[in-house]
């Protein structure tokens, strides 16, 4: 398997190099084992303290998020903001229904508790499922910083963000990158990657709509036909809900720091 952080050069690009699957989901064995002191970093949904158990002979009521890969289009703009829908530089906002994310990262251990203090990293295609400050055989955006940003989680875990639901592109299901680090004074020491995916029903209602409708063809890649959403996607899903004209969505998540 090819290493997916590899920095690819831009002129191999394409729309579907992110379709590589990386991570798996563990067993309860491994799970148990990793819990007990295991230095491996795994992602899973968070818990409450009242929730978890009081000692590693037993998992604590979570379950585990499989990693999958960063993909081509990831660049480490370090660019602090919760809106994300502007390029800064030009100041034009990608249009798009509202969607606000809001992560609660928790560290694993005996318990789950916040984890205060990690980057979390989002990165998606616009309305018409083109990334930003990337060059491909459809698109050349080098310099925009469009729909990509990172959020500091709080004392409670939490990073928010202001985003727009993401388009599609051939090849792929409907999905937002992330990734989630710590640090060390100024050195990252664990990294999660991963993506989440959207109920394809309420894709199809979205994209009926403009600026979606806009597109040219037909998406012919749903969450059942994706590498990497049955590489585990099922765990990965953003569960959404109406929220003005738009929509609202948390993920949960806890890392093995």
């Amino acid at each position: 398997m090819k290493n997916p952080h590899k920095i690819i050069p831009p002129n191999l690009l394409f729309e579907d190099n992110d379709d590589e699957m990386v991570g798996r989901i563990l067993s309860r064995r491994e799970v148990l084992a990793t819990l007990g002191g295991g230095a491996l970093l795994i992602g899973l949904t968070s818990c409450s303290t009242a929730q978890a158990a009081t000692s590693t002979s037993t998992i604590p009521g979570c379950v585990v998020r499989p990693e999958e890969t960063e993909g081509p289009y990831f660049v480490d703009e370090k660019l602090l903001r919760s809106d994300v829908r502007s390029d800064p530089n030009s100041g034009k906002v990608s249009e798009g229904i509202p969607l606000r994310l809001k992560f609660v990262v928790s560290k694993i251990g005996s318990s789950c508790s916040p984890l205060a203090g990690a980057w979390v990293d989002i990165w998606q295609c616009d309305s018409s499922g083109v990334y930003s400050d990337a060059k491909d055989r459809s698109f050349n955006t080098k310099g925009q910083k469009f729909l990509r940003g990172y959020q500091i989680t709080d004392s409670s875990g939490v990073a928010q963000f202001v985003t727009i639901y993401p388009g599609w592109y051939e090849g792929r299901a409907v999905h937002i990158h992330f990734k989630i680090r710590t640090l060390s004074g100024k050195t990252f020491t664990h990294e999660f990657t991963s993506q989440l995916f959207f109920d394809d029903a309420l894709s199809d209602q979205i994209f009926k709509q403009k600026p979606y409708s806009n597109k040219a063809g037909t998406r012919s890649v749903r969450n059942a036909n994706d590498g990497i959403y049955r590489n585990g996607g099922k765990q990965l899903m953003l569960e959404v809900v109406k929220e003005g004209a738009g929509y609202t969505g948390t993920f949960d998540i806890g890392l093995k720091i």
